[in-house]
Parts: C-alpha cells; structure tokens; sequence
C-alpha cells in the first residue's frame, strides 16, 4: 500500500489470506514518496518468493501500475475511496486503463478482500488444499444466505426463488 491510512481498507486482505492460511508480508511502498523502494520490491518479488501482488492505492492510485511495471507477477489492485479520491473513481480508472502488456487485475472500490480471494484463486491453480478450501469457503457463503433466506421466511419474507 501507498499510505499508512490505505491501512484500514487493505487489511481485510490479510484478514482472507489468513483465513486460507496463505503467508504474506504487508508494507508500505510510495510510489512517489518511496519510488526506489517501490522499484526494487517489484523487480525482486518473485526472488522472495512471492507469486501474486496485491497493491492498494487511492487517488491517482499509480502503486498498483507502477507495481506491475516492474514485475511480471501478477498484480491485483484495489482502489481505495480515500480522503484525496473522487470517491474512488480516479483510482479505479488508474489501474483499468494499463497498457497492453503491463495489465492490472482491479477489484471493486475498497474490495480487499476480493483482491485476496482472487489472488487466492490464482494460487490455487497448481495447490490442491487451496482449491479445496475455496470450495468450502463458496459453500459457506451460499450457506449464509439460504440462513438469512430462511429467517427472512420465518419474517414473513417471500422471495421469488
């Protein structure tokens, strides 16, 4: 992330790779604040072992492009509706209108944690525990809303399913 206050929004990542039980590291990396940091933990990722980059930005959002600049990692973006950003538009339109070549994967407007389940996704095309444990998570989900589906029933709720 750019900033200490994209904190708050890029932490419902961490909350989903744990859940999977995925390792990661979480930094600060300012592309104009930082920009030789930024350089150098995008070109030697993949030396460290990391496979995807999850890169939140508001505003003019440059991280998560200038992130995948750097690096043929994939890079997931999520764009934050941060005090400095037009609700989030700015920085979504920064991260979907890459270059051919130099793509960014963008989530919705503080999605983090679609960012981590993405990059989970992407992680389990060759890990059979993680593709178990999406299966799992994607029936715990439709589990949660055929419960609230019943108590609205019991309510006097009726949908039209």
């Amino acid at each position: 992330m750019g900033s200490k206050s994209d904190l708050r929004t890029m932490s419902a990542a961490s909350d989903v790779l744990r859940q999977f039980g995925i390792p990661f590291e979480i930094t600060l990396v300012s592309p104009h604040r930082t920009p030789h940091r930024m350089v150098e933990y995008a070109e030697n990722a993949r030396k460290r072992g990391l496979r995807v980059l999850i890169a939140g930005g508001g505003g003019a959002a440059h991280l998560p492009g200038m992130v995948a600049a750097f690096t043929t990692l994939p890079v997931i973006g999520v764009p934050i509706n941060s005090t400095l950003s037009i609700q989030g538009l700015d920085s979504i339109l920064s991260m979907i209108q890459m270059p051919t070549g130099v793509p960014v994967a963008t989530v919705g407007v503080d999605s983090a944690a679609n960012a981590a389940v993405l990059a989970t996704q992407m992680l389990a095309i060759n890990n059979a525990r993680l593709t178990d444990a999406l299966e799992k998570y994607r029936i715990t989900l439709k589990d949660r809303v055929m419960r609230t589906i019943e108590e609205l029933r019991k309510g006097g709720f009726q949908d039209d399913v």
